[in-house]
């Protein structure tokens, strides 16, 4: 198949592209750059099957008939999508009808990559996809709360009024190899924090839980949610829950760091709880997690290793 992934060269994109590839597809991967990176996409460099194009999807665009396309593309990091709302805004609003106009022109099935953010502060856990969340869509983190609403809302209508054949995917927080050490998520920070032997930034009292899933395990339901019927969101994510410090405690002992715990305020609107309800996901593709957190801190542990050297590397001044 000739498959269209937007946001291919971010960090759940690049992995994506990786595996269509491998899988022996033709890939068009669309990214403006906003926060992914080309060098992510550099293993396919030479591959006849696979093409980037740097553009902005809140424009118009069309390379041809595809038969299926990933909607990928947004900021995903509270670091970057507070650092840039209205990009944010735009790519799940203006990018997404950009998406769904194309795959009702060429009749593709769309699976749109939504957030478990859709959810807010959930007053309900785990969370099931019937529950509509708690959200404030006038707060620092609505900018991506709100786009992902709306791109829901969107592929939902396509179905309803054009027919377009789309999928969602609400997915829960993913880490792994390619995540930037400064995109300011959880794992990012304690990997970063505890391999350069500062202190781990602990936000609250650290009893706020989160859902951690690897990210071949996502990238494993995602395939399987685009190539299912099942035409309602499903919840892809880890359903164990753990708390913050439990896995700052993780963290430390898969780096082997002496690090210390720093308390510090919580955000506005931080969530208390992320654990997701997979049963839907379970029943209906034959789907689960199967990467535990520490194993997956493992396989990650050289990627982050790596960035923090060739970071240093880049900082340090050179010599005249």
């Amino acid at each position: 198949m000739r498959i269209l992934v937007t946001g291919g060269a971010g960090f759940l994109g690049s992995h994506l592209c990786d595996t269509l590839i491998a899988e022996g597809h033709s890939v068009v991967a669309v990214d403006n750059l906003l926060t992914g990176r080309r060098e992510d996409l550099d293993q396919l460099s030479r591959e006849p099957r696979f093409e980037l194009q740097q553009r902005d999807i809140c424009a118009p665009f069309d390379f041809g008939q595809v038969d299926v396309i990933f909607h990928f593309a947004s900021p995903a990091s509270p670091a970057d999508y507070m650092a840039h709302g209205i990009a944010t805004l735009k790519a799940g609003s203006l990018g997404t009808f950009n998406v769904l106009e194309l795959s009702r022109k060429y009749r593709s099935r769309v699976l749109l990559a939504s957030a478990s953010e859709v959810y807010g502060d959930p007053h309900q856990t785990p969370q099931q996809e019937e529950y509509w969340g708690y959200a404030n869509p006038v707060g620092p983190r609505s900018v991506y709360t709100e786009a992902k609403r709306l791109a829901e809302v969107a592929v939902a209508a396509y179905h309803r009024y054009h027919q377009v054949d789309g999928r969602v995917a609400r997915i829960f927080y993913v880490y792994g190899p390619r995540m930037r050490i400064d995109d300011g998520r959880l794992i990012s920070n304690f990997m970063t924090q505890a391999l350069s032997g500062q202190d781990l930034t602990v936000y609250g009292d650290g009893m706020q839980t989160r859902s951690l899933t690897y990210v071949s395990d996502i990238i494993e339901g995602v395939l399987q949610l685009s190539r299912s019927e099942v035409r309602d969101p499903v919840n892809l994510g880890n359903p164990e829950e753990i708390t913050v410090l439990e896995c700052a405690r993780r963290v430390l002992v898969v780096t082997g760091s002496g690090s210390r715990l720093r308390y510090e305020p919580l955000p506005e609107d931080d969530p208390r709880q992320r654990c997701p309800d997979i049963t839907r996901a379970r029943r209906l593709l034959g789907w689960e997690p199967k990467i535990g957190l520490t194993a997956g801190l493992q396989l990650s542990l050289e990627h982050f290793r790596k960035a923090i050297a060739d970071r240093a590397r880049a900082d340090q001044p050179h010599a005249s």
